[in-house]
């Protein structure tokens, strides 16, 4: 199964029309998407405004591939459960977020090789087309590194202590 999100902040019309309209000419009947609010309702593939958390959980750890938003919640998902993702960035010159956040995310994320990116609609196409030739990234812990743990308790121990760095 392709799960898609969009996140809950806003809905993201653009991406989910062409993941529909994808759908519908390659006769793919695999694909969930959560839409949020928006005003579009897709076609060819089954959907939900919403899912409660649990149920959010189970399709996205049943899920083959991952497509979604540039989000860092969903992305740290992917990268947790091992889940190939391919992310498209809203944009706030579209009207599709407040600020261009998931711009430098999707960029930086790219770089450090974690994730799929498309940054418009055809390269989400170009990505839609080799979408079963995804792989997973290595999985990462739910948990920090243990010597970042240690030097922040550290840094925090000498603050409250009153010492400097």
């Amino acid at each position: 199964m392709i799960f898609i999100t969009v996140g809950t902040d806003l809905p993201f019309d653009r991406m989910v029309r062409v993941i529909d309209r994808w759908a519908g000419e390659n006769e793919r009947t695999d694909v969930f998407a959560q839409i949020g609010e928006g005003g579009w309702k897709p076609e060819h593939i089954e959907f939900a405004e919403f899912l409660q958390p649990p149920d959010f959980m189970q399709r996205f750890v049943a899920a083959d591939i991952i497509i979604s938003h540039a989000g860092m919640g969903t992305i740290l998902s992917a990268l947790r459960y091992g889940k190939p993702i391919l992310v498209m960035p809203k944009r706030a010159h579209l009207g599709e977020h407040r600020n261009e956040h998931q711009l430098a995310t999707a960029e930086k994320m790219r770089e450090l090789g974690n994730v799929n990116v498309a940054f418009d609609e055809d390269e989400l196409v170009a990505c839609l087309d080799k979408v079963d030739e995804l792989v997973a990234r290595e999985p990462i812990s739910p948990y920090a590194n243990p010597e970042l743990i240690a030097g922040l308790s550290e840094f925090i121990h000498q603050k409250s202590a009153g010492g400097t760095r």
